[in-house]
């Protein structure tokens, strides 16, 4: 059962997620003013990236469980980085509505007591991916750096 003041959240939330990730059609493909603001380097992104924060801010506020926010907080963390890779960004932005996510997992957390206790797990593995993913840019940038001094000697 959500809680009254919960349930006038949830709806707020669901229609800054639907501004955000779904409001336009266009012959049956949803988007929203995330792809379009995120046309705008910098900017765009810091913007609607600072709305899904504080959209998880504002549940955390209001019951959900620390392993809701860990995961919702991942979702935002990955539409920011790759949605901040020009190109590439723009087009994953218009896929991925990490917004839509977020609600599908708060609207399960609510009606179906899914997500609840610690996020410690969940978090552990974003820090073991996040070591794992570094450690293979430093290898692929020193393996770069090695193999253009060999051919420009």
């Amino acid at each position: 059962m959500i809680p009254p003041k919960t349930d006038s959240r949830l709806k707020h939330i669901e229609w800054l997620s639907k501004l955000l990730d779904s409001q336009f059609n266009i012959k049956g493909f949803k988007f929203g003013l995330d792809p379009i603001l995120n046309l705008i380097p910098f900017a765009g992104d810091g913007a609607t990236t600072l709305v899904s924060l504080m959209m998880v801010y504002t549940m955390r506020k209001h019951g959900a469980s620390s392993k809701i926010v860990v995961k919702m907080l991942g979702n935002v963390l990955i539409d920011t980085l790759i949605g901040a890779i020009p190109i590439i960004g723009w087009i994953f932005d218009f896929y991925f509505k990490s917004n839509n996510r977020n609600l599908i997992l708060l609207k399960e957390h609510y009606q179906e007591g899914k997500h609840t206790g610690s996020g410690k797990g969940i978090l552990t593995a974003y820090l073991i991916g996040f070591v794992i993913i570094l450690f293979l840019a430093i290898w692929g940038i020193w393996a770069l750096a090695a193999w253009l001094f060999s051919s420009f000697s």
